[in-house]
């Protein structure tokens, strides 16, 4: 063989490699974008139902799971919630393979979830989401790892905003929505954290806003900051007189913002609050004086 042939041999070796190279390149872009937002359910994105271990039923997720047992379970003895880590078998939504938990389906080798999580056995196509896996929650999060931050004694993450100004609150995020009574900790809803630390929906604040509902349904304590409305408030009580017999009338009340209690004027309007300002208050017994 002479040099010529020789290079001409390995440079055609080099073109079929690189081909080769190629091909399986396409072809691991294919699985990835195949069918790719194109099944799913109203929850997640996805490229795979999974088998309930609870019941051994197909369901295109653990939320339809859930709502079908639970929500449209008319017996209460057959409501359960699927153990998301206990999902061992999954079925392909474009070839029908069942199969153990992967990212790619082993028969037609398509990608099931752009996002996928081995230990929670999640699969995702909507990847704009950031989702990543919390090591201490134990489950898959949203809006960026780099966004948040796990508060130890909440129990949760929390978005770094509130890394040094939120009251800490024992397991706060494992508790039910004191509105809807949906549980927070893995809810598919934006939970609102309110100043005095408790949690909730926050569509669920939002709708007691516009109810005029501005405390907390826990501890009382207002839930934005309300001194403009105190000050308006302020201005109708002195524009409004208490008829003669009232006007020397006194009452206690315990402010619910800051926790003192005062000795005040009564009014129809409101009890203002001695200490902080706050009409955020109510009656209560006058303190026991001590013989």
């Amino acid at each position: 063989m002479t040099t010529f042939e020789g290079e001409e041999k390995a440079l055609t070796q080099d073109v079929d490699l690189k081909e080769d190279i190629l091909k399986e390149e396409m072809t691991v872009e294919d699985g990835l974008s195949i069918g790719k937002m194109e099944h799913g359910c109203k929850h997640y994105r996805r490229r795979c139902r999974i088998r309930a271990p609870c019941c051994n039923e197909v369901f295109d997720c653990r939320h339809c799971h859930n709502e079908a047992k639970n929500v449209n379970e008319v017996d209460e003895k057959k409501c359960h919630d699927v153990p998301r880590h206990h999902v061992q078998k999954v079925i392909c939504s474009l070839c029908d393979c069942e199969q153990d938990v992967k990212q790619v389906c082993e028969n037609c080798g398509v990608c099931m979830g752009a996002y996928y999580c081995d230990k929670c056995k999640f699969f995702d196509d909507e990847t704009k989401k950031e989702q990543y896996h919390c090591d201490k929650c134990g489950i898959c999060r949203i809006g960026g790892r780099e966004n948040f931050f796990h508060c130890d004694r909440c129990g949760s993450c929390y978005k770094n905003s509130l890394r040094n100004g939120h009251p800490c609150i024992e397991n706060a995020m494992h508790q039910n929505c004191p509105v809807c009574v949906e549980y927070l900790f893995d809810s598919l809803m934006d939970i609102a954290v309110l100043p005095c630390g408790h949690t909730m929906h926050q569509f669920c604040l939002k709708q007691m806003n516009q109810h005029f509902q501005f405390s907390c349904p826990i501890c009382s304590k207002s839930t934005t900051d309300m001194s403009r409305f105190w000050a308006r408030l302020d201005l109708e009580v002195s524009l409004t007189l208490m008829p003669e017999e009232y006007r020397d009338k006194k009452v206690w009340i315990l402010c619910n913002d800051c926790g003192r209690t005062s000795d005040v004027h009564y009014h129809v309007l409101g009890h203002k609050c001695a200490g902080c300002g706050s009409y955020n208050t109510r009656s209560t017994p006058p303190p026991s004086t001590s013989r």
